[in-house]
């Protein structure tokens, strides 16, 4: 028995996805459109009738565990996805896939290859902005476009909208010899399916901590721009393992920033996050020095090959649905093996912005960017863990509390109940860019940089004449401290709570 597939949406997108199917042979026979389009109900569209509405037609539909439905509505709110979702669930439907509102589907091309099953990032948070990707990555065309940690949630999905952008050449840089082959693979498949305009795809397994290879893959790809999402990001993790997010973060970023300015890169543009904020873990100091040296760069840039003026900026913003390592896809592990759900405090707060959002607007800020400059995307109200945990929950058909439930554990060390986007004396202020925001610069003179560095990098690095403190972790964090008012203030704090509690024993 075939299986039968509704197409929720006969709009553009809809019908291009049943042309998909129908030419493929192989996924399946489309057996009807659904759609609330009161002129089109009752009609036919290439031999598929058109039925509806949505909220009062469903429930005839599913008569076997086979049936498919794929919402096809890219230009629909969160809201109505969360709407057609709980409908299609009540009535039967087991086998529910999606095709993204992403800005390549609404500027005219769809195809089945983007359809993907629907998870929680479609149902939560807020409608995301809409970008023109055709518009705004005009600046890209014909260039050579260079992304770091092109394996990882932001860097992949940099790679697939950077497909619409018209580039000669993406090249995918990273350590990981997995993720950067899956995402090599993903993008030849979209490529392969029509998706997107030509582009050379180069794979690039390497380690930004080697200066001298960054400096000559940078020389050897004459890149024009460099997006650099690569970072050690887990602040936990991190925290066991300071001396590496420093090595990686910091140097490896500063061996970037070097090669850029030498090899004349027209734009670079770091991926920065909330945690550089008045940070209290040695990842978010590592973050802040890299904001730092981005803006210190800024300062040394000139021309390019082509005569233009150089550009370099950072773009900062908060959590991401359902980046590797975030609570989305750690609480769906916890629901898969029956629970606990564990929260750190019913009070802890984030904000949050869908990936293809983020990156959407990482990719407008590129181009509209000005060298030296500051940004920051506005993430809206922030969302409490504990709410997004029991709507995770439902989504998965359940009842928070009665089947799975929700466990307080307490914060964990570098964690923070509420993350601040901004300093109060960096000031942001709109652009004319939707959801892009402008932040006053705080800088570090050159001088103290250099001398950060100069006290780190034999911690970091192996140095003849002062091996003794080489992974010095005690060393590194006494520098970061004496150096970041914000970080020691949250060690003094964290001794103090200690020695409390040795008192009161």
């Amino acid at each position: 028995m075939d299986k039968r597939i509704y197409i929720i949406g006969a709009g553009f997108a809809g019908q291009t996805i049943a042309d998909d199917i129908k030419r493929k042979k192989i996924f399946g026979k489309v057996n009807a459109f659904i759609d609330d389009n009161k002129e089109i109900i009752g009609t036919t569209i290439d031999g598929i009738p058109v039925l509806g509405p949505i909220s009062g037609v469903t429930s005839i539909l599913s008569n076997s565990d086979l049936d498919e439905a794929i919402i096809a509505i890219p230009s629909a709110p969160t809201e109505r996805i969360r709407e057609i979702y709980e409908t299609l669930t009540k009535n039967g439907f087991n086998h529910i896939k999606i095709l993204p509102g992403i800005s390549q589907v609404i500027e005219g091309t769809a195809h089945l290859v983007q359809t993907r099953e629907i998870d929680p990032l479609d149902i939560l948070g807020r409608t995301p902005v809409t970008i023109s990707l055709k518009e705004s990555l005009g600046y890209l065309r014909g260039k050579r476009v260079f992304i770091t940690g092109a394996g990882g949630s932001i860097g992949s999905e940099l790679s697939r909208q950077l497909l619409s952008g018209g580039a000669e050449r993406l090249y995918l840089f990273g350590h990981g010899e997995n993720s950067i082959c899956s995402i090599y693979r993903e993008l030849r498949l979209l490529q392969a399916e029509g998706v997107g305009e030509k582009a050379t795809i180069v794979p690039i397994i390497g380690d930004m901590r080697d200066r001298e290879y960054v400096d000559y893959i940078i020389r050897q790809t004459r890149c024009n721009v460099i997006f650099h999402c690569a970072a050690y990001k887990h602040v936990p993790m991190m925290e066991e393992n300071q001396v590496a997010a420093v090595e990686n973060n910091v140097f490896g970023t500063k061996n970037l920033l070097d090669a850029a300015l030498k090899h004349k890169v027209d734009r670079f543009v770091l991926i920065s996050t909330d945690k550089a904020v008045a940070p209290v873990s040695v990842y978010g100091v590592s973050k802040m020095l890299c904001e730092k040296l981005v803006l210190d760069a800024a300062k040394k840039t000139g021309k390019t090959a082509d005569g233009n003026a150089q550009a370099f900026m950072f773009v900062r913003f908060g959590n991401v649905l359902g980046s590797r390592g975030s609570i989305l896809p750690l609480f769906q592990n916890q629901i898969k093996t029956g629970g606990p759900i564990t929260v750190t405090d019913d009070k802890m707060e984030r904000f949050f912005m869908t990936i293809p959002e983020a990156c959407s607007l990482v990719l407008q800020t590129g181009g509209v960017g000005e060298n030296g400059k500051s940004y920051l995307l506005d993430m809206g109200e922030p969302v409490k863990i504990i709410d997004l945990a029991k709507q995770i929950i439902k989504f998965s058909g359940l009842e928070p509390y009665k089947d799975i439930d929700i466990k307080i554990v307490g914060a964990r060390k570098g964690e923070r109940l509420i993350e601040p986007l901004w300093l109060k004396e960096e000031n942001p202020t709109p652009t004319k860019y939707k959801k892009l925001l402008r932040l006053d610069n705080k800088e570090y003179e050159s001088e103290r940089l250099e001398r950060l560095l100069t006290e780190l990098r034999p911690i970091c690095f192996w140095t003849e004449s002062q091996e003794e403190k080489f992974r010095d972790k005690t060393l590194l964090v006494k520098l970061l401290c004496d150096d970041c008012e914000s970080l020691r203030d949250f060690y003094e704090e964290i001794k103090n709570d200690n020695q409390l509690r040795t008192d009161l024993l």
